[in-house]
């Protein structure tokens, strides 16, 4: 089950990846383009945000349940990286792909939809970028 689970956590990454890029591009092509915001947008939004949910619950399913390696030594720099940074990052870029949705949902407005998910899916993209863990890519 952990090796199912963590090529699942890891190959999910790159479709996340694919499609938060996908979203931002829509959402600032939709924001400077000055266009209505469409089913696809839609679409890709809660796809977005969606995976990002799957992603998390199978991070702490294996940070949780299965993982042989979480030891929770702060003294080493890789245990650290599992133990605290990686998880808080993504926990903090599922918040931010949420929060930026969730109100863009709540408004009519078109440019506000756009602007919204434009900022906080970047913010979304740039702490899973810090929390990706690079070197065991």
């Amino acid at each position: 089950m952990y090796n199912f689970l963590l090529h699942l956590h890891s190959g999910l990454r790159w479709l996340i990846l694919v499609a938060v890029v996908i979203a931002i591009l829509k959402s600032l092509i939709g924001l400077f383009g000055g266009g209505d915001y469409k089913k696809f947008d839609k679409i890709v939004a809660v796809a977005f945000v969606g995976m990002m949910h799957l992603q998390l619950l199978t991070g702490l399913i294996l940070y949780f349940i299965y993982s042989p390696f979480i030891t929770y030594n702060m003294g080493d720099d890789v245990s650290r990286f599992w133990s605290v940074e990686h998880i808080a990052l993504m926990v903090f870029a599922v918040a931010a792909a949420q929060i930026g949705r969730s109100i863009s949902k709540k408004t009519q407005d078109a440019q506000v939809k756009f602007r919204f998910q434009a900022i906080f899916f970047t913010i979304s993209l740039v702490l899973m970028l810090l929390g990706i863990p690079w070197d065991r890519v």
